[in-house]
């Protein structure tokens, strides 16, 4: 009898380590995708902007803390911003709280990927308990009082939160908060990709990163030749490239022209649907694969691009209520810190040996990052996108011109 019940349980939990999203939280997938483009390309045309790096379903989860808090108009403006429209209040928060939980099992996925995020609120706003014990038990935030009266020491405080939740990887998300009167979100994190098969630690050496014609840095780059899912869109001169992470429940997308340009023009392309296209028409193929070994800290202030793609209310003093916040119509969202460190490294699973010296290895193609490209961490078990982004100035030393 034992054994029955002993085989019953292993089947349960085997469902229960496959089951996929509810159906609303698919819903809200869904919708975070089309979030990350439109946030993207709003970000994407600020001047000076350099390096992007989004992770949609992260501010997904910040805009459904803004929902909680939020009350009549404000409330359901940040539902259509989300796209949450079609799911019930009852359903929106424990949908996004599922999508969060799932997508960042760092032990289900091997990766690594910390998210601390804290609600920082003047000092003269009361948090209200049914809020404090809903975003709490939904988005797992944290909740603190700021003065800003002595704003250095306010902004060194949060520097050092952000730094000490994602182990010092993150040392500064700003040098200064201009707009102190109101709701603050901070999303702070850490995020390591662990490549299903790994780039030798003794293949990497320094080579020149052209962030445009006339500027190159030096960087250490790392080097492997592997089977990887592989498109060369010759019509519109880029190379499309799939690397599984380990466990092969997510991967990185590199997008990234056949030369070093203006990212302009590819951005014009990145929609949706192109990047399906450009899924789509992927074959496994041999590949003699070059990236920088490098990590990104990138921090955007997202409040400014929400309130261009449609969150006019909670970011507006005027119009915001936010009273589910402290039971007073005192708040609105002020700044909305969304805060990355991320390392591309050579760590991964040990290499298919068997396939080394045969002839799936032979005459591989060049995918050559030497040059700013665009990238997409992709879920494929939920096929939500985890991170968008764009390396166009990775951190290293000016190289010299050549005569």
């Amino acid at each position: 009898m034992w054994v029955k019940s002993l085989v019953a349980l292993c089947l349960l939990a085997s469902v229960r380590a496959d089951k996929t999203l509810s159906s609303h939280a698919n819903i809200l997938v869904d919708s975070s995708t089309n979030l990350a483009f439109d946030l993207y390309h709003n970000m994407a045309k600020e001047k000076n902007m350099e390096n992007i790096l989004i992770s949609p379903v992260v501010v997904a989860s910040s805009l459904g803390l803004v929902a909680l808090g939020g009350k009549s108009n404000t409330a359901s403006q940040v539902k259509t911003v989300l796209g949450g429209n079609k799911v019930k209040d009852e359903h929106l928060h424990s949908s996004l709280a599922e999508i969060l939980t799932e997508v960042s099992n760092s032990t289900a996925r091997n990766v690594t990927w910390k998210i601390s995020n804290r609600l920082y609120g003047p000092s003269s706003v009361n948090f209200a308990d049914d809020f404090v014990k809903n975003s709490k038990k939904h988005y797992k935030y944290e909740h603190s009082k700021i003065n800003f009266r002595d704003k250095r020491s306010a902004v060194k405080a949060i520097n050092e939160w952000a730094s000490k939740s994602t182990d010092g990887k993150l040392p500064e998300i700003t040098k200064d908060v201009e707009k102190t009167d109101g709701a603050m979100i901070i999303n702070a994190m850490f995020y390591k990709p662990h490549w299903d098969e790994q780039f030798h630690h003794k293949m990497v050496d320094n080579r020149g990163f052209l962030v445009h014609r006339s500027y190159t840095v030096s960087v250490p780059m790392m080097h492997r030749t592997g089977v990887y899912g592989f498109y060369e869109d010759t019509a519109n001169n880029l190379f499309v490239l799939e690397m599984p992470l380990a466990h092969k429940m997510s991967s990185v997308v590199f997008i990234m022209t056949y030369h070093v340009e203006p990212l302009e023009r590819v951005e014009k392309l990145l929609t949706r649907k192109q990047v399906e296209t450009w899924l789509s028409k992927l074959e496994q193929k041999a590949v003699a694969v070059s990236l920088p070994k490098v990590s990104m800290e990138v921090s955007h202030n997202l409040q400014k691009h929400l309130g261009q793609i449609g969150l006019t209310e909670a970011v507006d003093k005027a119009k915001a209520d936010l009273s589910n916040i402290s039971g007073k119509k005192d708040l609105y969202l002020s700044n909305l810190f969304h805060a990355s460190a991320l390392e591309w490294d050579t760590e991964g699973n040990p290499p298919d040996t068997s396939i080394f010296g045969t002839d799936k290895l032979k005459n591989p193609k060049l995918f050559y990052a030497d040059h700013p490209f665009i990238f997409l961490v992709k879920d494929k078990k939920t096929n939500s996108i985890l991170y968008i982004g764009r390396l166009v100035r990775p951190k290293g030393d000016k190289m010299r011109d050549e005569l």
